[in-house]
């Protein structure tokens, strides 16, 4: 079970900021919107300044008893509030609808991308990655963009606000206080990552346990027949004893620090009001303006507090940026996804590997076919056997230009297949592999996965060509019925007949099948085996199987050890060569 990653913070460089701006074109569109929400949050904040300023004025007109200016100064108190009202929910609205269309425009380009992306990179990741990677980041972004910076920007102006407002209120007192609350917040903000770090350490290792006893469930049949329950019950022990641990290192960190925030910061705040106290005593300042001092410095503490984590979150979203920007900036395979506007004719002749050497980057200096020759002609049928490893389905996705050779070309009459425009070359090919994989929608659009405008009646008559349309007439909701996550509602058969169908759909001028039918029963086979035939009639295939059925009648049989041929015939001239091929099927090719 793959886990969402967090989003990491990465340091705040001027090459990251850069970077990072490339993501505000999303919010071009809508800059004057915008604007309007800039200039609501500008509003709000300063509009708070002035209503904490102004409580210490009520309060000495109250000391004063001036009855006549309290009405006043409430009317104008209520006038900001309600300013400030309104000012936040045009900040909030203006920024939400700028967010979710910005984000719905950086999701789309996302996954375009991802679409247009070669396959080695994703076979360098998992899906799990990919998709949580997404996730994750596109929602940081959001709620940098949403909240986060809204956040920021308003902290920073109570910030610098109340320190001017402080410092015209009382110059002495304001020095005080710089001298004693900042050190004590500062070090309260340092005591209190080192307690979340703790926190966050004993939630992950809280995490593991729970992994292992959920692996240990799922394969309990395992350690029960290998009789490892003490084993697992040891791993076990020994993750739950470092979680006591870490909770306890944790107990006395909170403990510390709840006892350092009641000592010294609680102090100083005693020796702040000390302070005010003498100086309202000494008729240096009033009441009222202590009382403001007191409020500002509270909004101030609150808003330098906040300044931390958002300045994180800030981090951690741009780290989310560079992410992104990785996936959209990657080298594809094709411009943009686009639809072909109509069926182009498929080159005419054979199918030559030319001297193809060819090894995946993830295994650098492993060869998995050296200057590797082969002919697949046309309108015939090309079988591959070999052992697992020997290379048989490198051969179909070079032919699938999944990757590329490092070396030979390969041709598809007398043009080599890497000159033809990617897209329109792959419309040339069905392929049928051994997992099939079937979208979660009904099987009409399964089997219009083929051919997406396809009519009714045409995707009908694929699925009777498959020997699929006996089975999904009887399901209630007939062809609209719903297949479940990669087709789990169906059996391996089904799935395999709705394959056949999509790829009939289709008419390839080459049909790829990869061992379709090694993991299927003898009853399931019979009616693939007999869709198959009419699949390959005088089409152009490649076939990869083990199974005897699938490759006696074949044309042309390759049999593959370690990247080269070593032997190539019908099935009666390689059983009668009593060579490779004869000793494969005596020791079981069936069973494989």
């Amino acid at each position: 079970m793959s886990e969402a990653k967090q989003p990491v913070k990465v340091k705040v460089s001027r090459a990251a900021l850069l970077r990072s701006t490339r993501l505000f074109k999303y919010i071009q569109p809508y800059r004057l919107t915008f604007g309007l929400g800039l200039l609501a949050l500008l509003v709000s904040s300063v509009s708070g300044l002035v209503l904490f300023s102004s409580l210490g004025d009520l309060i000495d007109v109250q000391t004063d008893q001036l009855n006549n200016e309290i009405g006043k100064i409430t009317l104008f108190l209520l006038g900001i509030l309600v300013l400030q009202g309104l000012t936040s929910f045009v900040r909030i609205y203006t920024f939400s609808f700028v967010t979710e269309r910005s984000m719905a425009r950086l999701r789309q380009d996302v996954f375009a991308s991802l679409l247009t992306l070669p396959m080695e990179w994703f076979s360098d990741r998992t899906t799990g990655e990919i998709s949580s990677r997404i996730s994750a980041d596109i929602s940081s972004v959001q709620s940098t963009l949403t909240t986060y910076l809204a956040e920021f920007v308003r902290q920073v102006i109570t910030v610098v606000g109340t320190i001017v407002i402080l410092m015209g209120t009382s110059f002495k007192l304001a020095l005080f206080m710089v001298g004693t609350l900042p050190a004590m917040a500062v070090l309260a903000v340092v005591f209190g990552r080192y307690v979340r770090k703790l926190g966050k350490k004993a939630q992950e290792e809280v995490a593991e346990s729970t992994a292992l006893l959920e692996e240990v469930l799922n394969g309990i049949a395992t350690v029960k027949a290998f009789t490892t329950e003490w084993w697992e019950f040891s791993k076990y022990r020994e993750k739950t004893d470092r979680v006591v641990k870490t909770g306890m290192k944790n107990a006395i960190a909170r403990g510390t620090f709840a006892t350092f925030i009641v000592v010294f910061i609680f102090g100083s705040i005693v020796g702040l009001v000390w302070f005010g106290g003498r100086l309202v005593a000494s008729g240096e300042i009033s009441t009222g303006e202590l009382f403001r001092f007191f409020m500002l410095s509270a909004l101030m503490a609150g808003s330098a507090g906040g300044l931390a984590e958002t300045y994180a979150q800030l981090q951690k979203s741009i780290g989310a940026t560079e992410h992104l920007l990785d996936i959209m900036e990657a080298t594809p395979e094709i411009p943009k996804p686009i639809a072909l506007k109509a069926k182009v004719a498929a080159p005419k002749g054979s199918i030559r590997f030319s001297n193809v050497s060819f090894e995946y980057l993830s295994r650098k200096g492993v060869l998995v076919l050296k200057d590797f020759n082969l002919e697949i002609p046309e309108g015939k049928t090309t079988a591959l056997v070999g052992r697992s490893g020997a290379g048989k389905s490198t051969i179909a996705y070079l032919l699938l230009r999944f990757y590329q050779p490092q070396s030979g070309l390969v041709y598809w009459g007398e043009e080599p297949v890497e000159q033809m425009e990617l897209l329109i070359y792959r419309s040339f090919i069905g392929y049928v592999p051994q997992e099939v994989m079937l979208f979660s929608g009904s099987i009409a659009e399964n089997i219009r996965y083929g051919s997406v405008h396809a009519s009714k009646d045409e995707v009908e008559q694929a699925a009777r060509l498959a020997n699929a349309h006996e089975f999904i007439s009887e399901f209630p909701d007939g062809y609209e019925t719903k297949v479940g996550e990669r087709g789990m509602r169906l059996s391996g058969g089904q799935r395999q007949r709705i394959a056949i169908a999509r790829a009939m759909l289709a008419n390839p001028a080459l049909l790829i099948l990869d061992e379709a039918t090694s993991s299927l029963d003898n009853a399931s086979e019979g009616l693939v085996r007999e869709a198959l035939d009419r699949l390959m009639q005088n089409r152009t295939s490649l076939v990869i199987a083990h199974r005897l059925s699938t490759i006696k009648h074949a044309d042309s049989i390759v049999v593959l050890e370690k990247g080269q041929i070593i032997e190539q015939g019908n099935h009666y001239e390689l059983l009668q060569r009593s060579g490779f091929y004869a000793h494969l099927l005596k020791t079981g090719l069936d069973a494989e």
